[in-house]
């Protein structure tokens, strides 16, 4: 059939360019952040990290789950388009005088006076943002990901230039600030310029009942996922000091490193993928089962390897001051190990077209979330990240029980298919976290040798036990090369 292999193709450029656009970004935004966190304090990212949740609820309601509605809707009009467009402004700005009057009363809360400040200004990206929602959404139906790279890349240099520049110069916090805001400004400018979509002088009453009526359960399972993966920052700032704070984030962001890149790599392409297959049940368990398998082959070596080279990777890259991240950091590689399997399987219900049990899920998830977090919480945060793992595993588990229901690939079969991934992961983090604590050389060296051992050892070991995720692994690259030629 001449779909299948269109598709495929759609796929594997999707995936190809999709990955280079993500890793190249985040490896940029990675030096950045080296070189920003040898010259800011703990304190300077841990009073960011106090505002985040506030910000992220807000581009929540501002987005109200309308990019994955022009996605998924198949027949989208310019009317479409423009309503949410209007509709992103308005609330933006709405939501941003909200936090604008609310400021002070947020820096009373963390007893930090210059949250006020901090506030009113990085609240200025969630109008910034607004602008160019639809012209992303538009690309990433098309699979466009070639484009969104260049512009994410571009973005995250210039951002970049601007925060290295305002750090140099005794900043501080504000520093921060201003990568952040020039990167919503850079991103707008450039998604305007390449994208050829411009809101018309329309607004339809019927195009928003309409995508709003598949957006708003995401809207309130997007303000869950949003709140509770912010709780956490909530309370340490609010129980520690901003310096704990700090160390916390750190360990967070290192670990995101590859977590979030592999996440939104597999979220980005599997979704309009698996769109195009909705009426194929058959089908569309096959490629969903392939995309929890590569996912998994990928993800949780890079997350055990991280865990067991963090101590020469935190040191040798930020410095000693940052030790307290350490431990951190090895406890919540294993937690967010997972994110990419929890995307893909909520994807599913969003391709079905079920937002209503998207929704439910949410709720279920975030209730066993904050009972690990009460549980947790007065034994310091160090357990507040064990307590993560338990709530992860557990929440993944809700999470399959509609997969296994829909196209019958539930939690068992999907652990079938990791279960030897996740063993020769555990293996290959434990030979990296020896060499990394009990060789007798400097960190750095510490570093390249359990790096180089740990890849050698885990592609060596798959190739012996003919994993065929390695096998289709090969097989995307060669589709990739055959697409360009």
């Amino acid at each position: 059939m001449p779909e299948e292999p269109s598709l495929k193709q759609k796929t594997v450029k999707g995936v190809f360019w999709n990955a280079l656009g993500n890793f190249s970004v985040k490896g940029v935004q990675f030096v950045v952040m080296i070189v920003m966190a040898r010259l800011l304090t703990p304190k300077d990212y841990g009073l960011l990290g106090m505002l985040t949740i506030f910000i992220a609820i807000s581009g929540s309601f501002v987005s109200s789950g309308f990019g994955s509605a022009l996605i998924r809707k198949q027949d989208r009009t310019n009317a479409d388009c423009s309503t949410v467009f209007y509709f992103n402004i308005v609330a933006a700005t709405f939501f941003y005088i909200l936090l604008f009057f609310a400021a002070p009363y947020i820096a009373d809360f963390y007893n930090e006076p210059q949250l006020t400040d901090l506030t009113r200004v990085i609240s200025l990206t969630l109008i910034i943002n607004g602008f160019n929602l639809v012209q992303e959404s538009l690309m990433t139906a098309k699979m466009n990901f070639k484009t969104t790279a260049k512009i994410s890349l571009i973005t995250a240099i210039a951002s970049g230039a601007v925060g290295l520049t305002m750090a140099f110069n005794d900043f501080g916090c504000w520093a921060l600030v201003g990568q952040q805001i020039s990167s919503a400004i850079f991103r707008v400018l450039l998604f305007w310029y390449y994208s050829k979509w411009r809101p018309a002088f329309v607004y339809s009453w019927k195009s928003f009942r309409e995508l709003f009526g598949f957006g708003s359960k995401l809207l309130f399972s997007g303000l869950l996922d949003t709140t509770y993966n912010n709780i956490y920052p909530l309370i340490v700032g609010k129980l520690y000091s901003a310096a704990t704070l700090g160390f916390y984030t750190r360990a967070e962001n290192f670990a995101a490193l590859p977590s979030s890149n592999v996440t939104n790599i597999i979220q980005g392409v599997s979704y309009p993928a698996l769109c195009t297959l909705q009426n194929d049940d058959a089908r569309l368990a096959t490629t969903y089962r392939k995309f929890i398998r590569i996912s998994a082959f990928v993800i949780f070596p890079m997350m055990m390897g991280l865990a067991g080279c963090a101590k020469p990777l935190v040191i040798t890259l930020v410095g000693e001051k940052w030790s307290f991240s350490i431990l951190l950091l090895q406890i919540i590689c294993f937690r967010m190990m997972w994110y990419p399997i929890h995307a893909i399987n909520l994807n599913l219900l969003l391709v079905k077209g079920r937002s209503d049990l998207f929704l439910r899920l949410e709720i279920i998830k975030k209730c066993i979330g904050v009972f690990f977090l009460v549980v947790s919480a007065p034994f310091g945060i160090e357990a507040m990240c064990v307590g993560g793992i338990f709530s992860s595993i557990f929440c993944l588990v809700v999470n399959t029980y509609y997969t296994g229901k829909i196209i019958h690939v539930g939690f068992f079969r999907q652990m079938g298919d990791m279960s030897k991934t996740i063993i020769l992961s555990l293996a290959m983090g434990t030979l990296v976290f020896c060499i990394s604590t009990f060789c007798p050389i400097q960190y750095l060296y510490n570093l390249i040798i359990g790096i180089i051992a740990g890849t050698l050892f885990y592609i060596g070991m798959a190739r012996m036990l003919r994993f065929p995720e390695l096998k289709e692994l090969i097989e995307l690259r060669k589709n990739k090369e055959k697409a360009n030629k």
